[in-house]
């Protein structure tokens, strides 16, 4: 038995001249939302109406044709309100594992730090040296 297999099947089907069904479904309910913007916004504010209503439609525009990152705008806009609605939790926990604990005295107004090494020029250029010539004996083997 031979079966076909579905292809392209990311690509939408063009169901409303060039648009599909997602694109006319967000262009005819903006502006349907522009017009009722603009209908009950004249008789309030007169003109200045057109400003409300041009934004709607341009928004409802964003939503079916503009992408981001090769994904839809309503992504975008859906994250962007799950992010501003659900509750945040930040943590911070200090990694105890393998620090050194530092014992501080204190007398009068100066500290003193005991358990601190010193690290001193030459140690550090020592330090430098050896990592460097392992590094390249490492890469000949």
């Amino acid at each position: 038995m031979n079966f076909q297999v579905p292809q392209f099947i990311e690509i939408e089907d063009k169901i409303f001249g060039p648009l599909t069904f997602k694109q006319f479904i967000f262009t005819a309910g903006g502006a349907g939302a522009a017009y009722l913007v603009y209908a009950y916004g004249s008789k309030l504010i007169g003109f200045l109406a057109w400003g409300l209503a041009v934004p709607v439609f341009l928004f409802a525009l964003g939503l079916a044709f503009y992408r981001i990152n090769e994904r839809p705008f309503i992504v975008t806009v859906e994250a962007a309100f799950r992010f501003f609605l659900k509750s945040k939790l930040y943590r911070w926990k200090k990694d105890i594992k393998g620090a050194r604990t530092q014992k501080v005295v204190s007398e009068g107004s100066a500290s003193v730090n005991t358990d601190i090494p010193k690290l001193t020029e030459s140690k550090l250029s020592d330090l430098a040296w050896s990592l460097d010539v392992n590094e390249k004996t490492e890469d000949r083997e």
